[in-house]
């Protein structure tokens, strides 16, 4: 536990302003409501934040069509016949309706804001649609409206949080356009699958968007500056996403720069450092994000930014100024939704004086949603070969594990990595379908540090996916 700021100690119903409403915003809101605080929210495009609207629900939605349309493609193996090509293969002769797809994905965003929203007006959150900028470590000056109709209004509150996200990076020489050259918010808006579409970027977003788009039927090229697709994961892990996708026929150009993007008369050519060129009927451009920080008072509020103009926090979510605090992508600890959240209800509970527990990353779970899926926690086999932790390891193929066999699931595998002498599960990855909820169970182990034998004991069903989790488990035993 760590001490806590606590304004109940000054007054009975602290007041907490929150500057967007993303993850890290609206979580905390609900926590600081149900605590007695009185809360207002200001949030400029809609509750839920680029993760509901642009980012971490479109996105999935998407993967889960082109999931469904992989699975089909590989449903012969199972015995399951379709109406068949003229080769008689019998490969599904599915196509993807791309503008239904989309008109799907953005209703559900939608929903999804609105659950929010609704959500947040019945625990008596105030939200104020608009932008917001920080005057001072206790005061945002909130803007509604535009033009001669924007009004402003000043909010004085105890305490300020800072969930303000990011916005997808772009590159001089490769000006999105939302036709032809497109960053991941504008994908959306495609009434067709694109027949050939380069990928720069080979990080978890770019990734994640060459494997749908290959699943839904594009001809996909994905261009990566580094060695593998993916880096700074599991090594194993990215070997495995390869060659799935040189086998589903993608074209990936490893050690390739982007160097421009520009338009042709019926498509896109992309030049790499080299000089090659790369033509395609589209492009998609994932090489990061910039958080929005910029602009919004924060340097005047005393909040220190790094370089990148990330907000530095610490393990309770605290800035640099006073009463101020900040949750999500703008402070660049991980860009993930669900640290943004615990970021915000860690921020609320220190604040208002609540049991807190800081932010560990170790403990962080997370899941690229390729096909198949990469989930991973805790320590990696990279910490181990730095020498920064001592480990075991155990990695078993799923090819080995007889639901997998029975689903035809040949491409995957469990990892565990058990502390060296004392056998505590301190990392984990699993690479297959369903991974991020396989991750689960490791991710519990690794929080509450359980040894791999509390692990190999608990029951699992047969036949079961999970069951290679006891298993990798139960040849980390350690003879005592």
């Amino acid at each position: 536990m760590t001490s806590q700021h606590n304004l109940f100690s000054t007054q009975s119903a602290p007041s907490i302003a929150i500057l967007g409403g993303g993850p890290g915003g609206y979580e905390a809101a609900i926590v600081a409501a149900s605590l007695g605080a009185q809360v207002t929210i200001v949030e400029r495009a809609g509750l839920g934040g680029s993760a509901v609207l642009t980012d971490v629900v479109p996105s999935k939605t998407l993967i889960a069509t082109a999931d469904t349309m992989t699975r089909m493609t590989d449903a012969a193996a199972l015995g399951v016949r379709f109406d068949v090509d003229d080769e008689g293969d019998y490969v599904p002769l599915m196509r993807a309706d791309l503008k239904a797809v989309n008109e799907r994905v953005l209703r559900l965003a939608g929903e999804q804001s609105a659950d929010i929203h609704a959500g947040l007006e019945r625990v008596g959150v105030r939200i104020i649609p608009g932008t917001g900028r920080i005057l001072d470590n206790n005061t945002i000056e909130a803007t509604t409206g535009e033009g001669a109709d924007a009004s402003t209004e000043t909010i004085t509150a105890d305490a300020i949080l800072v969930s303000v996200g990011a916005h997808p990076r772009e590159l001089p020489t490769a000006k999105p356009d939302g036709e032809r050259i497109l960053n991941w918010t504008q994908l959306y808006h495609l009434q067709e699958v694109p027949p050939e579409l380069i990928v720069v970027g080979s990080g978890v977003t770019g990734a994640e968007f060459a494997s749908a788009y290959n699943g839904l039927g594009s001809k996909v090229t994905l261009i990566s500056s580094r060695d593998q697709v993916l880096p700074g994961e599991d090594s194993d892990a990215a070997q495995v996403l390869e060659n799935v996708f040189e086998r589903r026929g993608m074209t990936v150009l490893s050690r390739s720069r982007a160097a421009a993007v520009d338009r042709t008369e019926d498509g896109v050519v992309v030049t790499l450092g080299d000089g090659r060129r790369v033509t395609g009927s589209h492009c998609l451009v994932c090489v990061g994000s910039i958080p929005n920080t910029a602009g919004i008072g924060l340097e005047e509020a005393g909040v220190a930014l790094t370089e990148g103009g990330h907000i530095k926090v610490d393990g309770v979510s605290r800035t640099t100024a006073s009463n101020v605090y900040a949750a999500g992508d703008c402070t660049g600890v991980f860009a993930l939704a669900s640290v943004a959240a615990m970021q915000g209800r860690i921020a609320v509970a220190h604040l208002l004086g609540d049991g807190v527990r800081p932010l560990k990353l170790l403990q962080v779970s997370s899941n690229i949603f390729t096909s198949p899926e990469i989930a991973s926690v805790g320590v990696s086999e990279a910490d181990l070969a730095s020498g920064k932790y001592q480990g075991d390891v155990v990695k078993l193929s799923l090819r080995t594990n007889a639901r997998a066999k029975m689903r035809n699931f040949k491409d995957g595998f469990v990892k565990i990595i058990a502390r060296k002498g004392s056998g505590t599960v301190i990392g984990g990855v699993v690479v297959g379908p369903g991974a991020s909820e396989l991750i689960f169970p490791i991710a519990l182990a690794v929080t509450q540090k359980l040894h791999v034998d509390d692990v190999a004991s608990t029951f699992t069903v047969y036949p079961s996916l999970s069951g290679s989790i006891s298993e990798a488990a139960r040849r980390l035993h350690v003879h005592m």
